[in-house]
Parts: C-alpha cells; structure tokens; sequence
C-alpha cells in the first residue's frame, strides 16, 4: 500500500479540518464529534481481508465531511462504478427529456431507434425500459438468454455493431409485465438519448452534467461505431460520484444551477415497483434507481435511494439525514463486494444522530 493508504493524518485529518472551516461556533463542535466517530469507522475497514475496497466519502449538509482510500487509491483515482452508470444513463434521459428533445417516458422506443424492430417492439415504452420492464428475452443472470449482456459484448466484439446485435433481440412477453434486470435496457436508453440529442453520451454527459458539478477527468467507453455504453463503463472519482449523489438530494441543482428538473427526480426515484423478491439488497425499483428501507437503530428506518454496481460500487442518498454516501470498489464478481458497501453505510448510519 502506498501513502494514501497508511498517512491517515493526509486522508482523514486533513479533511476534517477543511470540512469544519465554514461552519459556525455552535455547531462545529458536534460536527467534529461526527466526523471524529466517521474517520473511526472508516479506519476499521483498513483490516478488510479483501484488498478490493478502494473509496468511501461521506457528505452531509453538502459538505464533505469524511472521506478513506484504501489498497493504493487516492482521491484522483478513478474506477469504473461498472452499473451505477446506469443511474447515470437515467439523469441523461432526464435531461434530453427536460430540453424537449425526447417526448417522454410514454413514447414508443422506436420513435428513436433505427428499423425495421422486431415483433412486438412498438410496444415498449421509453419507460419500460427505465423500470427493467421491456418484455424483451435479456437477462443478465441467463447465460442463455438471447440478450444476455456477455452474449451481446461478444456478438458487437465479433462484428463491431453492438446496436445491430441489441436491435436484433426478441420480446420475451408484453412489456410491464415484470421486472427483469438487463443491461440491455439501459443501453438502449442511452442510444435513444444518443439518437435523440445528436450526441454521444460522454458529450452530454460532459456538456449537461459533469461540468455543471465541477467533475474532472473521467472515462466513458465509447463503442466502435461511436455509441456510448448507457448500461456501464464510466470510470470516475469516489468524490464525483458523491456530488452526482448530492445533486440528486438537492433535487437537481448545484450551486444554484438546475441540471435536471425535480419532477424527473422525483419520478425517478419513486418507490414504484417492488424487486426484493429477487434482489436482496433492494426493495424498489424507479427509472433506474433503487430504493430500500435501513435501520438507523430504535426500531426505526430511512428510506435509502441509491445507484449500484456489480462489486460494491454504490452512490447512497439519504434525504431524511441530508446524506449522501459513494462507495468505490473493484469486487467485481463476487458477492461480498455488495454486502459490504452496505455494512459500511450501515455503519454510517449508526453513527449519525
């Protein structure tokens, strides 16, 4: 491990400082207790026996007030959130649909993408896709599934056209009918976005979203053939990634800025379609956010809204304690990574008042 790692003094308690500066006399003192409890909690997760945990940073009331890199990153290192981009993919949509762009949520899909589309493709809506409710034959789970998310990357590897491939899967049923995660969904709102605005999905991002926030250097793969991967690929920093979080809790402003309207927020991240019979870390589903209820201790609850991805990689939004919680890691694949992202928040929220 390199110093980011084992200079705690440089990580930890240098940030507490620069946190507390604009804070008044009557409340730094149990803001420094907090932050004082969180780089405590932070520090313990030093001794994780897996080396794949990278960031956690912590904000509250729209500061950051605590933050730990682990196994050799440091606050400039960027990783790939690998499917909390979709959440991502979601503001996009939000986006092109507040500049008048897209139609809405309730538009057929093939008012955007090329044809001739399979059978029973004019009924998907923009918002079955957003809900993972498209009836299409995709399930990530499937190895057998037509659109199975490695089946698709290898037929675009094979003959450069992941579109042609993702435009050629069959309706499994009619749409709305249930939910089934795919990241087949999700790339094709992002071509629908791609479609719509005349951009690539890095250039919007980059135009309407990054550098609004203030977000720097980042990667998002792009295609052969030009088109962005809305399901996954965006490498960016633990701490850009908590101010997309603190964005979605200031119901889409920054700074005074509007980026996305409340309403696509609001919309966005309503607890409209139950998936914990299916997903044990989720309880809803919205337009590719999830939600589920946690424990802050005494029997009560808060309810939790966050974008997640495959090893642990999460942006947590906690409205009721203006909380926002990013959490890095390269787990990919194995099923701790998700437990423990949530162990750390958890931790986090026990140690809120």
């Amino acid at each position: 491990m390199n110093g980011w790692c084992c200079d705690r003094r440089l990580v930890l308690g240098g940030l507490a400082g620069t946190a507390l500066a604009s804070l008044t006399p009557g409340t730094a003192g149990a803001t420094e207790t907090i932050v004082s409890r969180l780089t405590a909690l932070l520090e313990t997760w030093r001794s994780d026996p897996h080396p794949d945990l990278k960031g956690v940073v912590v904000m509250r009331h729209g500061r950051r007030i605590a933050e730990a890199y682990y196994n050799g990153d440091g606050p400039a290192t960027l990783h790939d959130i690998r499917s909390a981009t979709k959440s991502l993919t979601s503001l996009l949509m939000g986006i092109a649909i507040d500049q008048g762009r897209v139609a809405g949520v309730d538009a057929p899909i093939g008012r955007y993408l090329p044809g001739p589309l399979p059978a029973g493709w004019e009924a998907i809506t923009i918002r079955d896709l957003l809900t993972m409710r498209s009836g299409l034959a995709a399930d990530d789970t499937d190895p057998a599934s037509p659109g199975n998310e490695d089946t698709l990357d290898a037929a675009g590897e094979k003959n450069g056209d992941w579109a042609a491939a993702a435009l050629a899967v069959p309706v499994r049923e009619p749409p709305g009918r249930s939910y089934q995660y795919c990241s087949l969904n999700a790339f094709l709102a992002g071509l629908i976005v791609e479609r719509a605005t005349g951009q690539s999905l890095d250039a919007l991002a980059q135009e309407a979203l990054f550098t609004p926030l203030g977000i720097g250097p980042h990667n998002w793969r792009t295609l052969p053939g030009g088109h962005g991967t809305g399901q996954g690929n965006l490498s960016i920093t633990a701490r850009d990634a908590a101010l997309i979080g603190q964005m979605v809790l200031n119901q889409g402003t920054h700074n005074g800025h509007r980026v996305v309207s409340a309403r696509w927020l609001r919309d966005s991240l309503a607890r409209t379609h139950p998936i914990a019979a299916s997903d044990p870390y989720a309880d809803f589903y919205g337009y590719m956010w999830y939600a589920k209820d946690e424990p802050v201790g005494d029997g009560r609850t808060v309810p939790v809204h966050f974008a997640s991805g495959n090893g642990g990689n999460k942006i947590y939004v906690v409205p009721s304690l203006d909380l926002v919680v990013a959490v890095t890691s390269i787990a990919y694949g194995k099923g701790y990574g998700q437990r423990r992202s949530q162990d750390i928040l958890l931790g986090i929220l026990a140690t809120l008042p």
